[in-house]
């Protein structure tokens, strides 16, 4: 039996169990399962892996993508530039890291821009918006990190949100856990009264499927997408990497 899975804390609602047990069944992949690992500190990373001697590769997430850099054997497949990882490939006892993040997010925020879209703000400043951070350098969008306190890496507070720094950056992306069910009515705080139709707000949540977040952006005008998108890309490459034996 080949086992993939995921690590992260906590793991109740896991996209990526219901995703690969789905995706097994119905392309008829056999001899495989797909596990969650909750592991509240990396620090037992080894001995999860100590009692999985069948598992190929496992997916990262929340709050490990950082930590889990120091467990591994080769970093060569993820950019210099980028501090996280979300996904792992175990090849002769070696874990390799790689981020498909990257691809799912860029793949998926793409379709939705427009040639304003030049500034954007990233709420938050933990793995996941590595990732986001990496995407919009390479596509020349102009960012600042918005953190709940000022620290290496974060540019502004929620405080320091006005209705100019709004009305400048067109481009809004939570990398956030806040809004992730069941905590549906948690979202960032930012004066969504200064939001417009030229605004985009775009969510990595996905469940629920329109986070408030994403219902006080609506319902000023600006276009919305949630993470779901992202999700799927990245499992699939994620499945593409375990399974590439060159």
């Amino acid at each position: 039996m080949k086992i993939y899975g995921i690590i992260g804390f906590p793991l109740g609602h896991s996209f990526s169990k219901k995703y690969f047990t789905e995706k097994f069944v119905s392309e008829g992949i056999e001899g495989c399962s797909y596990e969650i690992f909750p592991l509240q500190s990396i620090e037992e990373l080894k001995q999860m892996l100590a009692q999985n001697p069948g598992l190929k590769g496992f997916n990262i997430t929340i709050p490990h993508k950082q930590s889990v850099l120091a467990y591994l054997d080769d970093r060569s497949n993820l950019p210099a530039t980028l501090s996280a990882c979300n996904c792992i490939k175990i090849a002769d006892g070696k874990l390799s890291g790689y981020n498909t993040d990257i691809i799912g997010f860029e793949r998926s925020l793409l379709p939705q821009l427009k040639n304003y879209h030049t500034h954007a703000l990233i709420l938050g400043n933990g793995g996941a918006a590595e990732a986001v951070k990496f995407v919009l350098s390479k596509l020349n969008i102009a960012f600042k990190v918005v953190s709940r306190k000022l620290h290496e890496g974060s540019d502004l507070t929620y405080t320091d949100l006005d209705e100019k720094i709004i009305k400048e950056h067109l481009l809004i992306i939570n990398t956030t856990p806040l809004g992730t069910f069941p905590n549906v009515d948690e979202c960032a705080a930012i004066p969504y009264e200064h939001l417009t139709a030229g605004h985009f707000l775009y969510d990595l949540v996905y469940n629920p499927n329109k986070t408030l977040f994403l219902q006080k952006g609506a319902a000023q005008g600006a276009a919305t997408k949630n993470g779901y998108d992202m999700l799927v890309i990245q499992a699939e490459e994620s499945w593409r990497i375990w399974n590439d034996h060159g």
